[in-house]
């Protein structure tokens, strides 16, 4: 995990203690410096940044134009990339995806506890 970009480490901070915007800003300016096969990677992660921002600010349209699109990228690099467990990333996304679109214009209670979390795999950050 040494070898990862350090604006990775620390989006990945931002995204998990729910400062999606910061998440936001972190991982754009990691993404503007690549080029090459990760670069949508990082735009996946960018857009369930911003995709959860949206939803906490009650926009819910917003949250599901940008779930499907970070789900959309972020599905080739399942199950793994740059030590993330992908998988659950997707599965947590699709899982407020579907809340999302259940909901329509009723009721829906958004805690940022239950929001998706990114886990490193075979670390014990996975806790944090």
């Amino acid at each position: 995990m040494d070898t990862l970009p350090p604006a990775l480490r620390q989006g990945v901070e931002e995204f998990n203690r729910a400062y999606f915007f910061e998440a936001h800003e972190t991982l754009e300016e990691l993404w503007r410096e690549t080029s090459g096969p990760l670069r949508p990677f990082y735009q996946g992660l960018i857009q369930l940044a911003v995709a959860l921002y949206h939803l906490l600010n009650g926009n819910r349209r917003g949250a599901l134009n940008l779930l499907g699109k970070g789900l959309d990228k972020l599905a080739p690099f399942q199950p793994a990339c740059q030590s993330i467990d992908v998988d659950t990333l997707c599965h947590e996304a699709r899982s407020w995806l579907d809340r999302v679109r259940q909901a329509g214009d009723g009721k829906l209670t958004v805690d940022p506890a239950q929001l998706p979390r990114i886990r490193w795999i075979g670390s014990e950050r996975n806790s944090a």
